[in-house]
């Protein structure tokens, strides 16, 4: 069976960056046994700069995928169309497709001018669809990327809060008769769980899965990918 490769991405990012050493291109499906330290930054150095991504996940994502060319995303909480996208590399330079999602409709516009490749919904991915969830905006300038279903997470910024439609990933892969996802990266401040709980993995089996893990869930994340 082949394996579903998973980086977390953790406030501490030298712990994402070691998690690499894991993610290397896979012959007959299978891993290759990582390489020393400094082998593996001089791999990684080809790929960068990186272009896009809040962090490092893109050197990371082309690294593991070596720029193949025309896969299939699917970007959970994808966020501005290019500003710290994991995915827009993928469709501006390597040809890739997809599915993005954000609770956050103010993103709609950026994905239609230029993404001509990429689906853009806006819902809120949760464990159920067909409901409404209180959402919140995050309005203090640098903190934009903080917006949440949890209103504790937030706390003591200002926010504005909006309903914004459910729906399970399972529900809409279904929907748009998607069959086979290659990279999946998702980044919902805390919802990850939720989002994963109604994911049928061994339907879709991503090759690489990218998750934001908070302490607050990191242990359920794990969990959900170790059974």
């Amino acid at each position: 069976m082949k394996r579903i490769h998973v980086l977390l991405m953790v406030l501490a990012f030298a712990a994402g960056l070691a998690a690499a050493r894991l993610l290397l291109p896979r012959g007959a499906g299978e891993p290759s046994e990582p390489p020393a330290a400094g082998g593996l930054a001089t791999e990684l150095d080809r790929y960068s700069p990186k272009h896009y991504s809040e962090r490092n996940e893109e050197t990371i994502i082309r690294h593991f995928f070596r720029d193949r060319r025309a896969g299939f995303f699917l970007d959970v909480g994808a966020y501005h169309y290019k500003n710290g996208s994991n995915t827009y590399y993928l469709e501006k330079e390597l040809d890739w497709s997809g599915i993005a999602i954000d609770a956050n409709g103010e993103f709609a516009r950026g994905y239609q001018d230029n993404r001509p490749k990429t689906k853009f919904f806006n819902f809120f991915v949760s464990d159920k669809s067909d409901e409404q969830a209180d959402f919140y905006i995050v309005r203090d300038p640098g903190h934009l990327t903080k917006s949440t279903a949890v209103p504790s997470f937030v706390s003591g910024r200002k926010t504005e809060e909006v309903k914004v439609p459910t729906i399970t990933l399972n529900d809409l892969l279904a929907k748009q008769e998607v069959k086979k996802i290659d990279f999946l990266s998702l980044d919902i401040e805390l919802w990850e769980p939720r989002a994963l709980a109604s994911f049928d993995i061994e339907k879709f089996r991503p090759e690489l899965v990218c998750v934001e893990a908070h302490r607050q869930v990191r242990d359920k994340i794990l969990d959900y990918f170790t059974k």
